[in-house]
């Protein structure tokens, strides 16, 4: 197999060197390290080169499991996503990456968006991608978990540290929309870590976004995770905003930050799909007149009644970190799910949210 290393074009990145891989590439399995041939890459399409070495390169070990694979200057450990993704290791800098595999042919589509888009510290960066006969290995930053598998641990997040989280993915949109991407498919499960103590996060792909060309933002196609959808591609058989669709999706998030479940929730589909179109909600006691405003000017049925992304970041909940303006004890009160009055349907509401996180 021949791979190919491939650089985004920006004007603080320079083309990266070619890389030395092994000679096998089929469907089923990772490189084992053949000759490349010299890149010609797309000039519109480029990637980061790699990090300067930070310390001595590791040195190889007879013991290393068979199953290991060398991609280059990468080693390709365990597979994860079902084999879309490996956990991966720069060697002469002992960097964890993780490398998602795609098809060779979608390579121009998907990387496109992130030559468009200007770095943003809250949208992960590709460090480099190698393309190969059948497929394209894209190098994307190790994460330290994501917001949905946080929400779950926690159950409710406080309001002072969701405040802080959901800016930064605030930020995040904000930027996309402002560089005309629309993102389609958020979910809490898209927003990452980027650092062990879970304070800093970052859009983890660009993958499903859509790039626009001009100011109008109507879409057509019905995209995004069930319990995310906004009320008005369910309805609608013309176009949609879809900048204000990703809106809704950010305030479904919030509510689920702030709930510890979803604002619509049902075991069936069609039920589900109709809660949405109502969009009929209850928020949970103790969150401050703040959060519940917020939360409110994301959830509107109407599109253009919305907020826009911009418009979030200057939201007085924002503005003040997420004080809790409430009663002293509401605090405490806000840390804890609700019991439901139900107990069968607290149980359908758990496996409802196992089956609508993709």
């Amino acid at each position: 197999m021949n791979l190919t290393p491939m650089t985004l074009s920006m004007d603080s990145l320079r083309r990266k060197k070619q890389l030395e891989c092994d000679e096998d590439d089929n469907d089923d399995s990772v490189p084992e390290q053949p000759p490349l041939k010299r890149a010609h890459p797309d000039p519109q399409l480029c990637l980061a080169p790699c990090q300067e070495p930070l310390i001595k390169p590791p040195e190889p070990t007879s013991n290393a499991p068979a199953a290991f694979s060398r991609l280059g200057p990468y080693l390709l450990l365990e597979a994860q996503e079902g084999g879309k993704a490996y956990r991966a290791v720069h060697c002469p800098t002992n960097t964890e990456y993780v490398c998602k595999v795609y098809l060779a042919g979608s390579y121009p589509e998907l990387l496109s968006p992130y030559a468009h888009l200007p770095r943003h510290p809250h949208v992960a960066p590709v460090a480099e991608a190698v393309l190969g006969k059948h497929h394209v290995y894209v190098f994307f930053p190790r994460a330290h978990g994501d917001m949905h598998s946080y929400v779950r641990e926690r159950r409710r997040v406080p309001e002072r540290e969701a405040a802080a989280l959901f800016l930064q993915m605030a930020q995040a949109v904000a930027h996309c929309h402002q560089h005309n991407l629309v993102l389609r498919d958020l979910k809490l499960r898209k927003f990452v870590f980027v650092n062990p103590e879970r304070t800093k996060l970052a859009l983890e792909n660009l993958e499903d976004s859509c790039l626009l060309t001009g100011p109008d933002d109507s879409l057509w196609d019905k995209h995004g995770c069930p319990a995310y959808v906004g009320p008005e591609i369910l309805t609608s058989r013309d176009s949609y905003s879809g900048k204000a669709a990703d809106v809704w999706s950010l305030g479904v998030a919030l509510y689920t930050m702030l709930a510890g479940r979803y604002p619509f929730q049902d075991t069936a589909p069609a039920l589900l799909f109709g809660k949405i179109r109502r969009g009929a909600f209850a928020l949970p006691e103790g969150l401050s007149a703040q959060a519940r405003c917020l939360v409110r000017c994301l959830l509107r049925r109407e599109p253009s009644e919305r907020l826009t992304a911009q418009g979030i970041l200057l939201h007085p909940w924002l503005q003040g970190g997420g004080s809790p303006s409430e009663e002293p004890g509401a605090r405490m009160a806000e840390q804890v799910v609700p019991d439901s009055q139900d107990p069968r349907e607290e149980e359908a509401g758990q496996e409802t949210e196992e089956e609508l996180y993709t």
